[in-house]
């Protein structure tokens, strides 16, 4: 109920002020929760021919990377987009990965997931090109 002027009475601000808080609290803890989780993200991909499995982050930053020795057979050529290919892969699945981990964390209605999402997807799958 408005008290006088429009203004709410003290024990109507008092509950509006703890519902608002606890709300931010949530989503601190929210926030902390899936920072926490994709920071432990790593993904693992291979090329189709086997030749190399790579690691990545939540960023698609490139932390493992392990070559079979049938690379020892093939051109540097073959090795070298082997190593693109898995880096692709393990990108794409690092974006779902992220997605979920987020959805998961904030809720899919969340402006701030969704934002992150974005933010997500364009680092991840932004930069790959299909050749």
């Amino acid at each position: 109920m408005a008290g006088v002027g429009g203004f709410l009475d003290p024990d109507e601000s008092l509950a509006y002020l703890r519902g608002w808080k606890s709300r931010i609290d949530r989503v601190a803890a929210d926030t902390q929760a899936m920072s926490d989780r994709l920071g432990e993200l790593r993904v693992r991909a291979e090329d189709e021919g086997g030749l190399v499995e790579v690691t990545v982050d939540s960023s698609g930053v490139l932390v493992d990377a392990r070559f079979g020795e049938r690379i020892q057979r093939v051109a540097p050529d073959v090795v070298s987009r082997a190593l693109m290919a898995a880096l692709k892969a393990a990108k794409v699945k690092a974006a779902e990965r992220s997605r979920q981990i987020i959805t998961d964390t904030m809720g899919s209605e969340s402006v701030a997931a969704q934002a992150i999402t974005a933010r997500v997807e364009q680092q991840l799958r932004g930069g790959l090109s299909d050749g």
